[in-house]
């Protein structure tokens, strides 16, 4: 079976998955706000990872780079409910607050654990996914004004995340890039992140490593994965998935053409 994904409104869904592990590269345009059901959830980032299980509760920073994998566990699908907070409704929110949020170098994802106020909040959308009917725009106005309000009584420090409306602006391409190079995304989302055109961004990465962006990628990623193989002893296949590359295949070839043998000769 394939990834599921219910919604009852644009901003509030039900995701299900029950065969083997579903893996993706993300940027999340907006804050997400995770009940996690059943399954096992890995959210890698540049410097950290994180891995959620049955009951945990985790708020996903908007305009972070991650690598999600997903598994089935103990004999159930992974489930989770998902609240997108989306800029235009934060600043509904917003503009009746008064607040100075405070910029933080790193947005990192927050975990709430099993707080009660949450759970109550998230776990009473489950129903609704039942429903024949559309759902009202005013309820779902309600429940987002509701998950926000507690996480501002239980986190006093939210606002810093869910107040900063501002887009990225042109930072260190160099250290950007020796943090995040793992991450198989669009060059696209890579001059966004950094505030670059693309043009701009080609321009000054060439003049920072004397090559183009593809086979820097390409060069760093292998040079990963041949460690995480010799020096952490781990499998091939659980190497790629990590590393940027799309599947086990084309790891594979690439690390033979580069190296030339094969990833599973390390393991031999």
């Amino acid at each position: 079976m394939e990834f599921q994904t219910k919604y009852i409104t644009p901003d509030i869904k039900l995701s299900c998955y029950s065969d083997g592990l579903f893996k993706t590269e993300v940027v999340f345009e907006h804050h997400m706000l995770v009940w996690f059901i059943s399954g096992e959830t890995k959210i890698i980032q540049a410097d950290c990872t994180d891995v959620f299980k049955p009951g945990d509760i985790f708020l996903i920073p908007r305009n972070q780079l991650a690598t999600i994998i997903n598994y089935p566990k103990d004999g159930k699908p992974h489930q989770s409910v998902v609240m997108h907070l989306t800029a235009d409704r934060l600043r509904d929110f917003y503009a009746g607050q008064d607040t100075n949020p405070k910029a933080l170098v790193v947005k990192k994802i927050r975990r709430f654990n099993e707080h009660p106020l949450l759970k109550s909040c998230l776990s009473s959308l489950v129903p609704y996914f039942d429903m024949q009917e559309e759902f009202p725009e005013t309820i779902a106005q309600l429940k987002i004004t509701e998950a926000i309000t507690i996480l501002r009584t239980i986190d006093k420090t939210i606002d810093n995340v869910l107040a900063d409306f501002e887009e990225p602006g042109k930072i260190d391409l160099v250290s950007f890039m020796e943090k995040n190079f793992m991450f198989n995304m669009p060059l696209e989302k890579f001059c966004y992140l950094t505030g670059r055109s693309l043009t701009t961004f080609k321009r000054d990465f060439s003049k920072a490593f004397q090559t183009t962006p593809q086979r820097w990628l390409t060069l760093k990623r292998l040079e990963l994965a041949h460690y995480e193989l010799t020096k952490k002893k781990r499998k091939p296949v659980d190497v790629y998935i990590e590393t940027g590359f799309e599947n086990l295949s084309h790891f594979s070839y690439a690390f033979k053409k580069h190296f030339g043998y094969p990833p599973t000769a390390l393991r031999q």
